[in-house]
């Protein structure tokens, strides 16, 4: 499919204070992706209809996809189906053979990548073309690595174990880290010989479609994989109650996960889910704030804040908490937002209308119910005269009662809270409905007697994000099932046992 850049009169009066070879005298390209991919081509939706994605950075539409329909699925479905009968048989080296050309002709798409997702979520193109960018391929290069020594036969007694493809698995995923989702998924279900139909985010759906070019480049057989456009209401609901598909990977909220688990129950379905977090970062009594305060306080703000793994509650001991908040304050203020399509290391937008309103109507809770605001607060930053721009904030005072301390904000909002034991620090910390991810930030030896303690599925000690090849995953309501390198593979294929055969 040829990218068609269609130039559409802006209908706003406010000035287009973007300064980028995309936008021309008030006109902003619009990136057009209105066809899917099925069975190895680009075609028409059957009764779908035209969706408009609206620039977080100007408001403006800046791409369209056709949303698609039960009949778009079917035909996905379909010719998943089909190629699943060669494809799932296959060898190891044919598969590994298939991953490295995809790694290859990816590696060609960077630029177009980072372009698409810094106009429609706002990533910042150094940033979109780097961490976001980058993700994506790590995503592979861990599930190659996993692939080369897996043992797809043990023997356990007089058993023989073998791991075999599941079949047509649908994936859906979200806006927040488009590629590096639908990496973890893809890449697995590749390794492990299945076919799979896609629908990712209508929020940021571009990047999907070069995906699907990439995946075309390289050789991908027709009906291995496909891509349906559309939203959770039509094609998510739709793949998820599916008869025909054997699993359903599904990466976004808590709310939206229990809807696919519901609509996959009456085909009893495997149901992959990595759902919401709201993680701490327990700062032990003696830590050296100034070294291990910057690297995890960070991950509030890397992608403005909207990663599922952001450790927003920072909890410290309370005799520490005005030297806490100094220097997360200084990082705050020193966070500077701006234009998506500008070169630098600023932030920008965050993705949508709804959720600017949300992230704004809980800064304005914690106000309301007596936190203290030490930077940052309601309203667009002071450089900006439009988009979707969050002020870093900080919060001090927080208590565990507050909807602050509750709720997923998705935002580059901090909020300090303090304890009088490490005990009660433990106990607040794992005071949530979730249970995705942890911090601990001090001295890691003593993290180790803390970090078993933690109601998680990761922990990362002075550091916010988990090492490459990690399993990623959580606890209770953030979800089942692993994600990446050698958990992830296993995790995409069936186990059977085969008794009565010699050894």
């Amino acid at each position: 499919m040829r990218q068609v850049d269609v130039y559409v009169k802006s209908p706003k009066s406010k000035p287009v204070t973007r300064s980028n070879d995309s936008v021309f005298q008030g006109e902003a390209r619009m990136d057009s992706y209105l066809k899917h991919y099925i069975n190895g081509q680009w075609v028409d939706s059957i009764g779908g209809k035209r969706h408009l994605v609206i620039s977080p950075s100007t408001e403006e539409p800046c791409t369209e996809i056709t949303l698609g329909t039960q009949a778009d699925v079917d035909a996905a479905v379909k010719a998943a189906k089909a190629a699943f009968e060669t494809f799932s048989q296959t060898s190891r080296e044919e598969r590994l053979a298939l991953l490295g050309r995809i790694v290859e002709e990816y590696k060609k798409r960077v630029s177009d990548l980072a372009k698409s997702m810094a106009n429609e979520m706002g990533a910042p193109l150094n940033f979109a073309a780097t961490a976001q960018v980058g993700a994506g391929i790590g995503g592979f290069l861990g599930t190659i690595e996993a692939l080369k020594t897996f043992e797809f036969s043990e023997r356990h007694g007089a058993n023989l174990v073998v791991y075999e493809p599941i079949g047509v698995v649908g994936m859906i995923t979200p806006w927040n880290w488009p590629l590096n989702q639908i990496a973890l998924k893809v890449a697995p279900a590749l390794a492990g010989g299945n076919t799979m139909v896609l629908k990712p985010s209508e929020e940021c759906p571009g990047n999907a479609a070069i995906f699907a070019e990439i995946l075309d480049a390289a050789g991908v057989p027709p009906g291995v994989f496909n891509l349906v456009q559309g939203d959770g209401p039509g094609v998510g609901a739709a793949i998820s109650a599916h008869k025909d598909i054997e699993m359903v990977s599904f990466t976004g909220s808590t709310r939206a996960g229990i809807l696919v688990a519901k609509a996959a129950a009456a085909t009893v379905k495997r149901v992959h889910q990595e759902l919401g977090g709201k993680s701490p970062n327990l700062v032990l009594p003696d830590a050296d704030l100034a070294t291990v305060l910057p690297p995890t306080v960070s991950g509030v703000l890397i992608n403005t804040g909207q990663s599922c793994i952001a450790p927003t509650r920072i909890l410290v001991q309370k005799d520490r908490e005005a030297e806490a908040v100094g220097i997360i304050k200084g990082m705050f203020d020193g966070t500077q937002v701006g234009d998506p399509l500008t070169e630098g290391a600023h932030i920008g937008p965050v993705v949508n209308k709804t959720q600017y309103d949300k992230i704004q109507g809980l800064i304005q809770s914690a106000i309301d119910e007596g936190a203290k605001l030490e930077t940052g607060g309601t309203g667009l930053p002071t450089n900006v005269n439009r988009g979707y721009y969050i002020k870093p904030t900080v919060f001090s005072g927080v208590t565990p009662d507050m909807r602050i301390a509750k709720e997923e904000v998705f935002g580059p909002v901090a909020t300090v809270m303090t304890y009088a034991t490490l005990e009660e620090g433990v106990r607040i910390a794992n005071d949530t409905d979730y249970g995705l991810s942890a911090v601990i930030s001090g001295d890691p030896e003593k993290a180790a007697t803390i970090a078993p303690k933690l109601r998680a599925g990761m922990v990362a000690v002075n550091n916010w994000g988990p090492a490459p090849g990690a399993p990623f995953g959580g606890y209770k309501q953030s979800g089942n099932g692993r994600e990446g390198g050698l958990f992830g593979l296993k995790d995409f294929m069936e186990m059977k046992s085969i008794s009565g055969i010699p050894a």
